[in-house]
């Protein structure tokens, strides 16, 4: 229940403890709750109930990770300000100031992008605050392990998948908890833009989170680079086993810079040597894959789709030298990009919204084009970020919106946050009023 407002102290009971939340103008929150403990290199564990009261006023802090300074250039401020710390297994909620426990609200849970080796939950740029006042909904945003912390493992020598674990974990707290927070336990919503959406892909087939959501929004998975992984992650391993449960983490990221190297031979798939990895917990083996998203399609709606350029961010781009060519450049540029974007993203969610439809469900595809002309980085990967989490202090800079005005980046992501909305809300697709997001329905089941 939700109690304190005359104070303005809002404060929640509930199976986790007693938290107490802070106002931040027209939203609450209640950020950096433990929902897991985990010692290095080791499955983790549900966080047990609070006995004192939780003052949850401070931000998650960031699984340690490399410095990836162009980031900043194309994503403003990065992860700002946050902490570091390998006891990062924590969420954080954003509620409408005015939601109450009468009407519960639906839920959407946040697993952040960055390629399995970056990013965190309380990213400036990706705050939810706007998305939940327009959309009366309650936003749970999600840290967890990262890069050699989370998504390296042979299975053997090392777990693997314990990232996904956390995320598991972190669904399971959602479900004891949340209605104390006006969310609805049965209305749960997971997406997530890049990685985190080939997670919320492959949370679809984990047992473990079986049940514990009933929709999934799944932004730009990179799936062409998820398959036939084995051989290169036991090559990885060598590298990944020089440091362990005692070494600095000082010494892990110097090992991480190491496994990338070590994974540049391996082509395309190189590019994100941190993911999941099929055939051990909670994943069927890759055989299995496509038979098991058949199975849960009846159980689970999807919106899934791509930006229009993808592979327009130069990490996402193998042939930037195509651009010194003063004529000839710009058109094998496009044609790469075209290229990319369809290998990697664009045919592999045309066959995953097939494959869904086919397994009786219900699934919606869509195409984002959004950015001014003069941009080079228009349509690109990540692009649907500002628009779905418009907060201007932090995205002011970014070279991914240059050209286009704060008011071009409210309008049109006022018709993003409506559509994503609406499924969240009731399974329904609706029908854009804008040029930007294009759309096509599949037949299937009737919306729950």
């Amino acid at each position: 229940m939700m109690a304190g407002e005359a104070t303005s102290t809002p404060t929640f009971t509930c199976p986790a403890g007693t938290i107490v939340g802070w106002r931040d103008r027209d939203v609450v929150r209640v950020t950096g709750i433990r929902y897991a403990f985990a010692e290095r290199f080791q499955a983790p564990s549900a966080a047990p109930p609070q006995e004192d009261d939780l003052h949850a006023a401070t931000w998650a802090p960031a699984c340690p990770q490399p410095e990836y300074p162009p980031l900043k250039d194309l994503f403003g401020t990065g992860n700002g300000d946050l902490l570091q710390s390998e006891d990062c297994l924590r969420l954080s909620l954003t509620i409408p100031a005015e939601a109450r426990p009468t009407e519960p609200l639906p839920v959407m849970v946040w697993f952040h992008g960055g390629n399995y080796e970056v990013g965190a939950g309380d990213t400036p740029t990706l705050d939810p605050a706007v998305l939940v006042q327009e959309q009366r909904v309650v936003v749970v945003s999600v840290t967890y392990r990262l890069g050699m912390f989370g998504y390296l493992g042979d299975g053997a020598a090392r777990p693997a998948n314990l990232g996904l674990l956390d995320q598991v974990e972190a669904l399971r707290w959602v479900q004891r908890n949340v209605a104390a927070f006006t969310g609805d336990p049965n209305c749960v919503t997971v997406f997530g833009q890049s990685a985190g959406a080939d997670a919320v892909a492959h949370l679809m087939i984990s047992q473990e989170a079986k049940g514990l959501f009933r929709r999934a929004i799944i932004q730009s998975a990179p799936f062409g680079l998820v398959h036939h992984r084995a051989p290169m992650v036991k090559a990885l391993m060598q590298e990944a086993l020089s440091v362990d449960a005692t070494s600095s983490i000082d010494d892990v990221l110097a090992a991480h810079a190491r496994v990338r190297q070590a994974a540049e031979p391996f082509g395309a798939a190189g590019g994100m040597p941190f993911a999941p990895l099929y055939g051990h917990r909670p994943l069927p083996s890759e055989e299995q894959v496509s038979e098991a998203w058949s199975r849960v399609a009846p159980e689970i709606d999807v919106l899934i789709g791509t930006t229009g350029r993808e592979a327009a961010l130069p990490s996402e781009l193998p042939a930037l030298w195509a651009m010194a060519f003063p004529l000839v450049g710009p058109l094998v540029r496009d044609i790469v990009i075209r290229y990319v974007t369809w290998k990697i993203y664009t045919a592999e969610a045309r066959r995953f919204a097939r494959r869904h439809r086919r397994g009786g469900g219900r699934v919606a595809r869509y195409v984002l084009r959004w950015g001014s002309r003069r941009n080079p980085f228009r349509s690109a990967h990540a692009v649907d970020l500002p628009l779905l989490f418009p907060r201007e202090d932090a995205w002011a800079k970014a070279a991914l919106i240059t050209g286009s005005s704060w008011s071009d980046v409210m309008r049109d992501g006022r018709e993003v946050r409506r559509v994503w909305g609406q499924f969240a809300r009731a399974g329904e697709f609706a029908t854009p009023r804008t040029r930007i997001l294009r759309m096509r329905r599949g037949p299937g089941r009737t919306a729950a």
